[in-house]
């Protein structure tokens, strides 16, 4: 049996233009069903793309996100930068803090808790990134790995509303490997365990990532301590990304 209420997060990275809107319009008819209502669907697609997309989806049940955000609350002389200011003002409702990429790129927890900090500033949904590297794994670290930046990340924040956690071993995204079932297990039961111990209850959902496809997404949904996926490459094709959806729901 498959868990109900999941959210499908499509992070489209540095992909897409205006007529790919049209993609997210299929899925739209999806989700009118009534067997996918209690789903739902959110699009981060390239910050380009955000207002279009808020603007076509405004009365449907698909939300609109960024993939990441400048730390800095206000306005400022950040060229190149956007803000949660910037993007709640394009219609957008959530934003993605901490995935791998930007972390390889340099962010460091502390970096990123700003982030956090700034995003609950203007009441946008959190979709908070963590997950160990193939080398973190092998030394057996992953528990620690993930505790620190849990722990970090969310340092001195008090309200948890709006932020879901993102589970993405770094070692599956855009492989094709995904972790077997006990892993993957172990790894969500450790979160929610360090979840309790920040805010005493389990009310945060936990989504994974990692190389989600239509081929896995039954299988990956069954496990009952994932409420959602993050998915990169495969949200870009309408396709699969209705399939997947489609097999989360059976």
């Amino acid at each position: 049996m498959t868990n109900n209420n999941m959210i499908f997060v499509a992070n489209w990275k540095m992909n897409g233009n205006f007529s790919d809107i049209s993609k997210a319009k299929i899925l739209n008819k999806l989700i009118k069903q009534r067997k996918f209502k209690r789903n739902k669907v959110v699009y981060c697609p390239p910050y380009t793309l955000i207002k279009s997309f808020s603007d076509n989806f405004k009365k449907t049940n698909i939300s609109v996100g960024a993939q990441n955000c400048h730390h800095q609350s206000e306005y400022g002389a950040k060229t190149g930068s956007i803000n949660c200011k910037l993007i709640k003002s394009s219609g957008a409702k959530y934003v993605i803090i901490g995935h791998s990429e930007n972390r390889i790129d340099g962010e460091t927890d502390n970096l990123l808790n700003k982030k956090i900090q700034s995003a609950i500033k203007e009441n946008l949904n959190i979709i908070f990134c963590i997950g160990e590297t193939l080398n973190q794994k092998k030394k057996k670290q992953t528990s620690k790995i993930l505790k620190n930046q849990l722990f970090n990340g969310l340092r001195n924040i008090k309200n948890f509303k709006n932020i879901s956690i993102a589970y993405e071993p770094v070692w599956a995204i855009g492989t094709g490997i995904v972790p077997k079932k006990s892993e993957l297990e172990r790894n969500m039961k450790l979160i929610k365990t360090y979840l309790k111990k920040l805010k005493r209850n389990n009310s945060i959902k936990v989504l994974y990532g990692g190389s989600v496809k239509p081929d896995n997404a039954s299988e990956l949904s069954k496990i009952k301590e994932i409420e959602g996926f993050l998915i990169g490459g495969a949200s870009l094709n309408a396709k699969k990304f209705v399939d997947i959806i489609k097999k989360s729901s059976i």
